[in-house]
């Protein structure tokens, strides 16, 4: 349960990095409230999932889903950039973390 915890919590770093994106600079209300509610939840399933999981374990696997995340939603999405050499470090970074699943006991 902790792993997926873990994935619930980078999930809402994802929206919270998006919503601080239309949030321009906390100058738009809705956004930044959702800002703001999206990081205390990811704050609070990355707590809940630190009782399980190595701390630097956790901490690895989910600024690199939230890393990974928004960038592929930057591309998809926001029209930035789909070069070669992004891609491949953004795949290389989510093998990294599946990879730290498999090791992590």
């Amino acid at each position: 349960m902790s792993w997926i915890y873990l994935l619930i919590a980078g999930v809402f770093e994802i929206c919270f990095a998006l919503s601080l994106k239309y949030s321009e600079s906390f100058s738009k209300p809705v956004p930044t409230v959702l800002f703001i509610v999206f990081t205390i939840l990811s704050y609070f399933f990355l707590d809940k999932t630190i009782t399980y999981i190595p701390l630097g374990t956790a901490y690895a696997v989910w600024t690199g889903i939230g890393a990974a995340g928004i960038a592929l939603i930057g591309i998809v999405f926001l029209k930035e950039p789909a070069e070669f050499w992004r891609l491949f470090f953004i795949f290389t970074l989510i093998g990294s973390i599946v990879g730290l699943k498999f090791v992590t006991k």
